[in-house]
């Protein structure tokens, strides 16, 4: 006879969620890396806490809000980039936690440009005549 476990707490750290949405983020199309920014690199120094790199969770006993800060790919619809990364995410957090994501922001901080090869042609040069 199998009985009900009811006898502990299950608690998910922040970092597990920001883990979770870090990674969906970066999957998503046209969505070219996260922002750090400057605050995030003085709040690490200053609290030791282990930030991930453009995603700031708040996590409750059922629910989750996450801010996200990114940068776009040059060429990316910018609207339709943001609500494709906010399902991407809402979707991945929630199916590995259990939690409900009850908002997330996403500022785009940037947007990067395609590298561009230079061609670099050697031409002979003529020293003595």
């Amino acid at each position: 006879m199998a009985e009900e476990m009811d006898k502990g707490a299950v608690r998910i750290a922040d970092d597990v969620v920001a883990v979770i949405a870090s990674i969906a983020a970066n999957e998503t199309e046209g969505i070219a890396g996260m922002s750090g920014g400057l605050t995030e690199g003085l709040a690490r120094r200053v609290s030791g806490k282990n930030f991930h790199k453009g995603v700031f969770v708040e996590v409750g006993e059922y629910e989750a809000a996450i801010d996200l800060r990114v940068i776009i790919s040059y060429g990316a619809r910018i609207d339709e980039t943001c609500r494709t990364l906010q399902k991407n995410v809402k979707e991945a957090v929630e199916s590995m936690t259990g939690l409900q994501v009850v908002e997330i922001n996403v500022k785009v901080e940037g947007v990067e440009f395609p590298k561009e090869e230079k061609e670099v042609v050697l031409e002979p040069i003529n020293r003595v005549k």
